[in-house]
Formats: C-alpha cells, structure tokens, sequence
C-alpha cells in the first residue's frame, strides 16, 4: 500500500467518523516560542487543549509534517528514526476520551484493506499503558478483547507524553505489531523494540506541566479545562509495515533516493547487514542518513526554510551537510543533490504537489548550499593537511582535539572527515579532547535552549486575563477611537492591580480597542487612554497569547482603576505612516516576484513610519538596473490610485484568488485578504491605506545579503521619501554650484575629480617610492663589517608604507657586491608601531644566516617569512631603532 493511500485512508477514516480534516501547519513553528519546528501532530492545536481558544470543532484529523534533531546522531541506524516524518493524527477537544481513542484506533488498524482499512493481525498486536492506568487496560481487555499477556504497563519513560517544553501532557497507551522472530526475541515491547514496532501512540491529554528538566522530570501545574485526546500514527512506520520492509528508509517516499545514492557511489544496499537495523553496515547507514537528510531538506526549503548559521536554517544546514558528508565517505566526490533531489521531489509530491511547482525555488538554495560545503571541504582538506604534516614533522602520533574542534567549529569540518584523512596518514586524532570541547560546547547550547523553555509557564497572569473576559476584539480596521472598560490591570511584572497611580508602568487589557498589537512586521499604535481623572500614555501593544491584546503603558495623570470605562485613541498619524508603510511593502512585494520571480519569496518584513524594511529570498544580489525597474513599477501603481481592499473568506478560496501566503506563518480556517487593486493579493491582517495614491511616493534606498539566499531591501515611504529626495535635491545643486556645471552633469564631474585624485596618489607613491631608494646606493657603501658579513642597519624615511620598506630592503641589498655575505635591517614606524624587515643574500645564507631567525630574534619570536627576506612587528615606535641594535647582535654571534 503507497504512502498516499495510508494517508488517504486515515483521513477518511476519521472523517467518516465525525472528525474535521484539517490540513498540516507549515514545518517552521512561528507562534511557539519555544519550538524551532512542528515536532508532533498537536502542536498547531496547543492553544485549544490549554483552553487559550474555544476550537472550532470537537474533532479533528490530520497529517502533519512534523521535524525532529534530538535523535539525528541515530537516524540510519534503527528502523525508528528519522528526522523529517508525517503524523496521523486524531483529536478530541473534550468530546471523547480513553474508549473513542481506543476503540476508532483499533477498528481502523484491524479493519480489511477491502473495507478501507489497513488489515493488519489483531493477534500480533500488543498495547501499553502507563503504570496506574486501570482504565485503558480494562478497555483494551475487556472492550477490544486483547488478552491480558499483551498488555504491558510501562512507566514515564515509555508512557507519558510531552513535547519537552511547558504545555500540554498526559498519560499515554502504545500500539506495537509483533514483526515476527526474525527481527529479535519474543517478549514483547519490553524485550524489544525493533521486532515489536510501536506504530499508533494515543496520548490521553489531562494536565498542564511547567518545569520541563527532562522525559520523565517535570511538574505538573493543573489539570486541563477539559480531558482532550491526541494520537500519532507515524505515517512513515506504517508505510514501513504495509509495504512489508524492514525500516522505514525502505518505503516507497524513501527508497528510491537511497537507490540512487546507492548506484552513483557503486555500492549495494544491504549486501552486508542483517535483517534487524541494529546489524546494518556502516554503508548501509550512510546511504540511509543520505536517502533520509535529503528528504528533510526538501521538506524544509519547501517550506521556507533557508541553510544559515542559527536557528532553522542551522538545522537545514546541518542536515544537508550530514548527507553531503555522507556521500563522500561512500567515494561520491561530485555535487550530489542535482542527483538526488529531484527524486525526492518525485517521491514526495503525490502528497504534496506544491514541492515540484516551487521546485525551482528549492533547488536554487540546495545546489549553492552544497556548492558552499564542498568549497569548505576543500578549504579544510588543505587546513588539515598542514596540521598533518606539522604533527609529522614533530613526530607526534596524533592530532590534538584542539585541532579537530577548530575544524569542525571554525571551518564546518566533519569530524569523521577529520579521522578519514588523519587514519590514511597513519595518525590518530584525540577523540576524547573533541568529544570533551563538543560537550562543552553542548552544555552551553543547552543552558541557551533551556532558558528558552518557558514559553507557556510565564504566561499564566495574561492566561488569567484572557479566561476572565475571553479575547480581546480589535475594532481599528473600522476606528481609531472608542469607549472601552478596562478589563485587567496587571504591573510591568505581571502582577494583578486594582489602581496604578502617575509615573507607573502597567500593563491594560480592555474589552475592546481601536490600538493595533504589533505583528506581521508591522509596529504597534501608540496613543493615550483616559479613565476617570488618571491618563496613560500607550507604548507598545502586543498579544502575548492569541486573542488577548496587552496595552503596555505609563500613567502620565491621576490614578487608573480596573473595571472602569474609559476613552482609547491611537496616535492618528503614526498609524497613517504605518499603514502607508504596510501597503507598500505589499506593492514591493509583488513587484519583485514580477521581476525576480515566484521564488522572490517574502522572509521578514519592518513597517514602520515613513520607513519599511523587505526581506526576501533569492539566491544573489538584486541588481541596480532590476531596482530601478522595480521602484518605477511601484510608483505606477501608486499613480493608478487603486483601491486597497480587504475581507475575509476562507483559506481554499484565498489560494484560488491567488493570495500570496507568507511561508512559515499558521493561519486559520478563516483568512484576510488584502487586496491593492488587481495588482497585489496576500494574506495579511495588518492595516492600510484606502487607496494606493496615499503612499505618495517610495523610494528604494538600499538592498544587501543578510544571510545566505536572503537579500533585504530599505525604502522610505510618503512625506519622508519626499524630504529624503529634497535633501539629495539640495546636495547635487550644491555640488553644481561648486562645480560650475548643470545639475545632470555632476556625476560626470564627480567622477573625473575621484580619477584626478587617484592617478594623484599614484603619483605621490612613485615620488614616495624615488625618495625611498633614492638612497639606497648611499646606504650600500656605507654597509660595516659585523662578524665578517656586510651589514645595513637603517630606519625608512617617515611615511614610507609596507611595500617601501620591503623595496628599500631589497634595493641595498642588490647594491652590495653578491660575493660579500650582506644582511640589510630595515625599520619603520607607521600607526604608533615599529615593524622590521631583514633581506640576506645568497652569501650570507651560504654561512647559515636566515632572514626569518633574524627576525624572529629581534621580535621575541613574532614574525618570519623565508631565509632571504622576513619581516615583522607589533612594537611600539620607539623601539624601532632597538630592532636594528637586536639585529647586529645576532649578527655578532653567528
């Protein structure tokens, strides 16, 4: 059975039984604070198990996308993980519990294919239950009919779920399929977990927890507001049972890739394991990291990800850089994604079509990221090398861990690279050294990602404040002014208020407000609110948990009281510019993808007044010409006056209009569309202008990288375009003044004065360079006789640069007769630092005098160079002449 009929199947099951199909969440995990991605099939539904939002169905199924990196070290080694995977999901908001979850569970793992079910044997499933559960283990003996032997309890480790951060929790109950004796012993899941495959994990989801310090330690806070159910079915394992292989590589979204990594780097899969994961080969392993890695990074990139170094793109990185490496330990030396990654694309887009229309996108940021790495590769081959023979010619054993970590660290170096190379050299590398600096390493990143984690316990005051009232209506689409009761008065720490007095820092929540919670790249409104006799000047706005909108504020009159009404206004003209700013960024937006393409996706976005800021994707800079394009096309549209228009429809008909979603951002059943005319559509809830001639005008003042395959474009937008513009209007007439010319020919004038001005330097460096030598045959005669050799100590002229110094060295030097052994000693002081530069000829070198000694003699061991000419410095610039006096003295002692 394909993957796609397993996925269809679920789906209709559950549908079929009153659920809601809801599509998956997009992998990068925006709203969460806490996650980098989707990790587990019920993340997207967190708010609605804390009871955050009322959901807007009692059940629900889907198939979600989900990442995990905890376990990466161990993907290809067991037939369990893997790093990007695909959960089937089953959800209950309060409507049914242990029995539903159970029973809907078993009838579809147990049904006939022929009735649309997956026919699996009853009588080789086992289920687990957590240690006190007595009343799943009464369901499934008694219910369902499981003999009591196939029962087994379990304890937290096994049998609790979380997703390892604040939030939701609760005990859970495992379906396993007993795979036969030919994977491991009988026993059951206790025994082992390779021939008994956990494949259905339903999670009975009752209790809030906070304190998360690992699987099993944590606390739990309170109960749920209501008892909820969540499963994950790993699509990807019962692929793996249907389709009858041995590991979840070897289904049919999978294998085909590890083939073909397989046959470019000549090796034959399984030819040397056995049958359990655990007695695989290491090729087989590295073709399974490569057939796994390179169907995560498409997922990834597909879904917006880009390679960088930090968060998810850090991970995308790593990823691919995993498979790449993976690959060259198999001999493949070659770039191997244009191989690869179109197979992958071909595997997965029956269930997910959109990976082959946006393939060139994806493959743009793949190709030049692993064009990147093999470029590192090459740069740290050459770096180790060097170590290998310095080590060599020490007549160390061994590289040091220091070694091996700063290739890794500094370079992206692959430690198994790093023990390939040094082994063919017949040296070892101090593993223990690296794995202690990785660990430190480690720990550091955990203490970060730790202090991270606390996403869902620091809420609790603002939980308080939503459950008391329920969320917040925002009318300013409609209003910038209004009544309104303020509803929860909490101080900057979070702590309940019933009065604020002048000069303090509160924070408000009213039943209703005109002021916009800053999002979707646009900043908050700013404004005033009166209660009573007190006044507080507003801030910032923002919306700590969905659907509760925070003023954050100062009382600048009186005494502010909770429960009383009074007056909000915003800050009219901030958000005129705001707005101005926000549409504007939706014309930038589409024009670029008009020039660029469809891959000129957006990645982030500033609006602010008068000014926005334009993240994009795309794989190099954007040109001048294209942003001039790109500018006067914008300003068209403006001088079109289009309307700008906005309403609500749903997400199916959204995408029909053609409605650009921004990758990344979760959105509901129920969307806003912006529209600019027929020019722009896309999905936002930010506020606009009424018309797009509003904008005025907008000026593009810069684009620049800000990551690897991510350009950022600056403009300025309405009244603050039009100064900026003046002031550059009064600076060229200034320079037409001075120049004497017309306004149209000052760049011309420009840059005839900037080549005037360097043929000038280029002058003065000759005249320099003349003055310099200019006495260097002078300095020849005078050479002294020092041990037997000819000896030159001087000091350049002042203002001589690096390479006069170097030039004047040599020029005495060739002045001397060749057949006198010679050393010249030439100092200079330049930045408040002495440097010196020692040239030796043949002669002198013939009796054992080196350049590179000398100098390093005279400098403490700084400096070097070869044995004729070496140089150094670092001094201060009083020692210049001490330099010459430690020179002759080395001399005096050859």
């Amino acid at each position: 059975m394909k993957t796609a009929e397993i996925k269809r199947r679920f789906l209709a099951h559950f549908e079929a039984n009153g659920h809601s199909v809801v599509p998956s969440a997009p992998l990068p995990a925006i709203d969460d604070p806490n996650l980098l991605f989707i990790n587990a099939g019920m993340v997207q539904f967190v708010p609605y198990f804390l009871g955050q939002r009322t959901p807007p169905f009692e059940r629900a199924t889907s198939v979600q996308k989900c990442i995990r990196t905890p376990d990466i070290d161990e993907v290809g080694k067991t037939s369990r993980h893997g790093t990007f995977f695909q959960m089937n999901g089953n959800f209950s908001f309060g409507d049914y519990f242990k029995e539903g979850a159970i029973t809907l569970a078993w009838d579809l793992a147990t049904k006939p294919v022929s009735a649309g079910g997956f026919g699996l044997d009853g009588d080789k499933i086992w289920a687990t239950a957590y240690l006190d559960d007595d009343e799943a283990i009464e369901i499934w003996h008694k219910v369902v009919g499981l003999p009591m032997e196939r029962i087994v309890r379990r304890g937290k480790k096994d049998n609790y779920w979380h997703m390892g951060i604040p939030g939701p929790a609760g005990p859970c109950s495992e379906l396993y399929l007993d795979r036969g004796p030919a994977y491991g012993p009988d026993g059951g899941p206790d025994v082992d977990e390779d021939r008994f495959l956990e494949f259905w994990n339903l999670v009975f989801m009752q209790y809030e927890i906070t304190d998360v310090r690992s699987k099993e330690d944590f606390q739990i806070v309170s109960p749920l507001p209501q008892k909820n159910i969540d499963t994950g079915m790993g699509l990807e394992r019962v692929a793996s049972l249907l389709q009858g292989v041995d590991n979840l590589y070897e289904i049919d979204e999978v294998r085909p890739i590890l083939d073909t990594a397989a046959e470019l780097t000549g090796k034959r899969y399984g030819a040397h394991s056995g049958q359990a994961a655990g007695q695989s080969h290491p090729d087989d392993v590295r073709l399974r990291v490569i057939a796994d890695h390179v169907r995560t990074a498409l997922m990834l990139i597909g879904d917006g990800v880009t390679p960088s170094n930090e968060g998810r793109g850090y991970v995308l990185r790593r990823i691919m850089r995993r498979a790449i490496r993976s690959m060259r330990l198999l001999g493949w030396q070659e770039p191997a994604l244009p191989l690869l990654l179109p197979v992958a694309r071909d595997c997965m887009a029956p269930s997910y079509p959109e990976l082959a229309t946006d393939f060139e996108r994806i493959s743009q940021y793949a190709y030049a990221e692993e064009d990147a790495f093999l470029s590192t590769l090459r740069a740290g081959t050459t770096i180790l090398d060097t170590a290998i023979s310095s080590a060599k010619d020490a007549g160390r054993a061994s590289l040091s861990g220091d070694q091996a970590f700063q290739l890794h660290d500094t370079y992206g170096f692959p430690i198994d690279l790093t023990l390939e190379i040094a082994a063919e050299q017949g040296l070892q590398v101090d593993q223990e050294g690296f794995r202690r600096l990785m660990a430190d390493q480690r720990a550091r990143a955990k203490a970060d990602a730790h202090a991270r984690k606390t996403g869902h316990a620091d809420l609790s005051a603002y939980r308080g404040a939503l459950d008391d009232g329920g969320p917040v209506q925002f009318t300013g689409y409609e209003e910038v002014t209004r009544e309104a009761r303020v509803r929860s008065l909490l101080s900057a720490g979070g702590t309940p208020l019933q009065a604020a007095g002048e000069g303090e820092q509160i924070e408000l929540v009213l039943d209703v407000t005109p002021f916009y919670a800053e999002g979707g790249g646009q900043q908050p409104d700013y404004g005033l609110i009166t209660v009573g006799d007190g006044q507080v000047e507003v801030y910032d706005v923002q919306q700590p948990i969905p659907g509760l909108i925070v003023h954050k504020a100062r009382v600048v009159r009186g005494e502010v009281r909770s429960g009383e009404t009074g007056y909000a206004e915003i800050d009219v003209r901030r958000r005129k510019a705001i707005s101005r700013s926000h549409t504007a960024t939706h014309l930038v937006h589409q024009t670029m993808r008009n020039f660029l393409g469809e891959t000129a996706t957006q990645a982030g976005s500033l609006n602010a007044p008068g000014r926005l800021r334009f993240d994009f994707n795309t794989p190099g800079a954007v040109s001048a010409s294209v942003l001039h394009d790109v500018e006067q096309q914008v300003n068209e549209v403006l001088l079109g006056d289009l309307e700008v228009h906005a309403f609500i429809t749903s997400q199916a008909e959204a995408r029909r209009l053609g409605a650009m979603a921004l990758f990344g951002e979760k959105y509901g059943d129920e969307v806003r569309v912006v529209e600019v005319g027929d020019y722009a559509r896309e999905l936002c809830g930010g506020t606009h202008v009424a018309r797009s001639g509003q904008l005025g005008l907008v000026k593009i003042l810069s684009e620049s990288s800000i990551g690897s395959g991510v350009r950022r474009v600056e403009a300025l937008v309405g009244i603050d375009a039009f100064d900026y513009l003046a002031r550059e209007h009064l600076l060229v007439s200034r320079l037409a003044e001075l120049y004497r010319v017309p306004n149209d020919q000052v760049a011309e004038r420009v840059e005839q004065t900037v080549t005037q001005l360097r043929d000038a330097e280029k002058e003065l460096e000759k005249l320099r360079a003349q003055l310099v030598l200019g006495g260097a045959a002078a300095l020849a005669s005078s050479a002294r006789d020092v041990g037997g050799i000819a000896y030159v100590g001087t000091e350049a002229p002042e203002g001589a640069g690096g390479n006069d110094v170097r030039t004047l060295a040599q020029e005495i030097r060739g002045k001397i007769d060749a057949a006198r052994p010679a050393v010249v000693a030439v100092s200079a002081r330049a930045g408040g630092k002495a440097s010196l530069v020692v040239a030796v000829n043949a002669a002198a070198r013939g009796r054992g005098v080196s350049a590179s000694d000398l100098v390093k003699a005279a400098l403490s061991g700084r400096g070097g160079g070869s044995p004729d000419l070496a140089q150094g410095g670092g001094l201060p610039a009083s020692e210049a002449p001490a330099l010459l006096v430690a020179v002759e003295k080395s001399l005096s002692s050859v």
